[in-house]
């Protein structure tokens, strides 16, 4: 087998695993998208002064604004539940 079969090879094998690799990505993706899309939706009203707070401070967590409120949530019940 020459030199040129041998890296033909190699680099099969490696496409192999990149296919498989993004194979994986794909069925991942796939799970949090349907996870995603299981979230429940609600409607709070908040002070503008609080809705300012919390926006400072989720961008200084680097969060959307959802994600800090459901940061904070998520923690409390957490601490409720006896958890740190």
């Amino acid at each position: 087998m020459d030199d040129l079969e041998r890296r033909e090879k190699a680099l099969d094998k490696r496409l192999k695993k990149l296919e498989a690799l993004e194979a994986q990505i794909k069925d991942r993706e796939k799970a949090v998208k349907e996870k995603e899309s299981k979230r429940k939706q609600v409607l709070i009203r908040i002070a503008p002064s609080l809705w300012d707070d919390i926006a400072a401070w989720a961008e200084e967590d680097f969060r959307s604004f959802n994600g800090q409120v459901e940061y904070l949530l998520a923690k409390c019940v957490r601490e409720r539940k006896g958890g740190k």
